[in-house]
């Protein structure tokens, strides 16, 4: 049984982050027009949109929002790569999750900011390290979002397919995998939002040409429009990943919901050939 939940309409999930973000920025410009807060500490919305428009339009912004993307990108493929496994392992085997969750929740408790410099020292200046940064960030939720999915599955059809004659490849591919998929792309979509502050995290310590690097000379100069512009960039990067992921889930959640007998069906012609 796949994970499912009621979900909100459509005009209620777009009109009500809409409705929050006009919000926030009445409240901001109220509090920028105040005087009560310097400009420097909090420049006014007209500002920083002034200035994102400037950087936009003479290219400024692009290429570190490029890089930092492919970093977290490269990230979130990496942890997928080897949190899948694991958790695969972990949903199937008691040994195996009681030798590996305690270190798996310790992982957690080690903050990104003193991972970096670590990482350096091991691999080097460069791409790399952030991308593994990205990786360990990533790797947390990708492994509890498929291990819940695997072991929320229905037993009566795990039990049905072996009674077939299904082996454990055969119920991975066919019914394991499909089933547990909403759980993994949320998973996913949680981890590949964590890998965007990973990529800045590292840029942050360990340098690089994205929007982490351009926060750390705009902090420096005490840039704070142009702060607030980059910050502006990264949220948005954010809500269009989540929201990709999202329409991703959409699109894969047919294959989760499909009649079991479907998959038992192809259980048993691949027996036959």
């Amino acid at each position: 049984m796949g994970l499912h939940h009621r979900r909100a309409p459509w005009s209620v999930r777009v009109a009500a982050p809409v409705l929050l973000a006009l919000v926030v920025l009445v409240a901001w410009w109220i509090l920028a027009r105040s005087g009560g807060i310097p400009r420097t500490l909090l420049p006014a919305p007209g500002s920083v949109v002034e200035r994102l428009a400037g950087d936009l339009s003479q290219g400024r912004m692009v290429t570190p929002t490029l890089v930092t993307l492919w970093e977290a990108a490269l990230g979130c493929l990496l942890a997928a790569a080897v949190a899948l496994p694991i958790a695969y392992l972990i949903a199937h085997n008691h040994v195996a999750e009681a030798a590996l969750s305690p270190y798996l929740a310790a992982s957690q408790a080690i903050p990104a900011v003193a991972l970096a410099p670590l990482l350096v020292l091991w691999v080097g200046y460069g791409t790399l390290p952030v991308v593994l940064l990205c990786s360990v960030m990533v790797f947390f939720p990708v492994v509890l979002s498929t291990v819940l999915g695997l072991r929320s599955i229905d037993r009566d059809v795990i039990d049905a397919a072996r009674v077939d004659g299904a082996g454990r490849t055969q119920l991975a591919r066919w019914l394991e995998w499909p089933l547990a998929l909403p759980a993994t792309l949320t998973g996913l979509r949680n981890g590949f939002t964590l890998s965007i502050t990973g990529a800045v995290v590292g840029e942050l310590v360990m340098g690089g040409s994205g929007l982490g690097q351009r926060l750390a000379v705009q902090s420096q100069s005490n840039d704070t429009v142009g702060l607030f512009a980059t910050l502006v960039v990264l949220s948005v990067l954010a809500i269009v990943i989540y929201l990709t992921m999202s329409g991703v889930e959409w699109l894969a959640d047919p294959l989760a919901s499909r009649p079991h007998w479907r998959a038992l069906f192809r259980i048993e012609k691949e027996k036959q050939l």
